[in-house]
């Protein structure tokens, strides 16, 4: 199967889970949820689905366990609302580059800061 058709639905589940996720996990238990990429296998039978959550380290992890409840039900509303001949099989992973690009900004600016402070120009 051509890559540019895995890419064009990959991108179209990414937005079919996105709303899916958003009407079945409750924010106040398990913080937001962003999809942030998803690959599909060549014979799309299944999607690694990447997705990262804004909240508590609790609310992650609850998010999560939430994640793995409500699948069998995304997987069911993207049955009917995505047309192909094989539903995927969904597997959640979490995704830190975010969180992980947050972290080398911040270290950059700290690094910024004490660069600007030890010259007396």
């Amino acid at each position: 199967m051509s890559s540019h058709r895995l890419l064009r639905v990959g991108e179209l589940l990414k937005r079919e889970i996105g709303e899916a996720l958003r009407r079945e996990m409750p924010v106040a238990e398990s913080g937001l949820v962003s999809v942030n990429e998803v690959e599909v296998s060549g014979d799309l039978k299944t999607a690694r689905v990447f997705v990262s959550f804004l909240g508590s380290s609790e609310q992650q992890r609850a998010g999560m366990r939430r994640l793995e409840e409500v699948r069998p039900r995304v997987q069911d509303l993207i049955a009917r609302t995505v047309v192909l001949k094989y539903t995927p099989r969904l597997q959640f992973v979490v995704d830190d580059s975010i969180a992980r690009g947050n972290r080398v900004l911040q270290i950059m600016d700290e690094l910024e800061r004490e660069g600007g402070a030890g010259s007396s120009t």
